[in-house]
């Protein structure tokens, strides 16, 4: 079990259903409850009374809230404590939905800032402007360009998603393969890439993954399977790192074309917006270098 199944349970028992705990978790709800599922199956153990779509915490739902609860709370203290650490080491709080743009974004910081601390997490689209204002993170790294009054943005980076496959593989003689086309297939995939999690789901649901949460086993295993996986051209992640043993395809749908935009609060303090101006300044250059332009002094 993972603190965030407890997070899950602990909310479908204060909202009352599966539903009202899914629209505040803001996530699926046949996704919510097979997360309950693994849960009582790990504890051997139902925590809930089942009557059709109607559910109820039963007695040993309501002893394991005991212990969860007390879990979950020293969790948060936890957290808090490290942040207050974080902050009087003079850390960068960054929020990000993929880890390409932060690993770029953490190079352009560090070439200037070499003594600063970073610290990141990956979040939802939809928290960045909740983090933001309520000041969890400094930055965040976002797919939309938020132009409102109280955020600063500017344009970080871009990603295309490609499937990798063998030479044989029916794709590998495509120029372009779609979506669509993909829908079905078996992938072998990382499971901490952010956002292009959901989207596997979303635009391919008849596709089985085969989720592999160790990156440098993931690494591995691509060198060697016969087994689709997805690749992209994002800096430190670039596709000339494939062998000979696999192609890739580009995916055409724009959908597989992602833009990532970097946003800091209008009223953040200096040391945030000093490094926002620096990034800025930086990603300003290099889409004038790859489009062919020169800035004129």
């Amino acid at each position: 079990m993972d603190i965030e199944q407890l997070r899950q349970f602990d909310a479908v028992a204060a909202y009352g259903t599966i539903s009202a705990a899914a629209d505040e978790l803001r996530m699926p709800q046949p996704t919510l409850s097979r997360s309950i599922k693994r849960l009582e199956d790990e504890l051997g153990h139902p925590l809930l009374r089942r009557e059709g779509r109607h559910v109820e915490i039963n007695e040993t739902g309501r002893i394991a809230l005991e212990y969860i609860r007390p879990i979950l709370r020293d969790e948060r203290l936890m957290r808090e404590a490290l942040d207050r650490i974080a902050a009087a080491a003079n850390a960068l709080r960054i929020g990000t939905v993929a880890p390409a743009p932060l690993w770029h974004l953490t190079a352009l910081i560090v070439e200037r800032f070499p003594g600063i601390m970073l610290s990141s997490e990956t979040i939802t689209q939809r928290e960045i402007e909740r983090l933001l204002m309520n000041g969890v993170i400094d930055l965040a790294i976002s797919t939309s360009e938020l132009r409102f009054p109280a955020f600063r943005t500017c344009r970080l980076m871009a990603e295309d998603l490609f499937v990798a496959v063998p030479p044989d593989h029916p794709f590998a003689a495509k120029p372009s393969v779609t979506l669509a086309e993909l829908d079905g297939e078996t992938f072998l995939l990382y499971s901490e890439i952010g956002f292009w999690r959901d989207f596997c789901n979303r635009y391919m649901p008849h596709s089985h993954f085969i989720l592999q949460e160790d990156r440098e086993v993931f690494r591995q295993l691509v060198a060697t399977t016969t087994t689709p996986f997805f690749v992209t051209n994002a800096p430190y992640q670039r596709m000339d790192t494939i062998d000979a043993n696999h192609v890739a395809v580009p995916i055409s749908d724009d959908a597989a074309k992602a833009v990532y935009y970097l946003v800091a609060r209008t009223d953040a303090g200096g040391g945030t917006q000093e490094v926002f101006d620096w990034v800025s300044r930086q990603t300003a250059r290099e889409s004038g270098a790859a489009d062919g332009t020169a800035a004129r002094v």
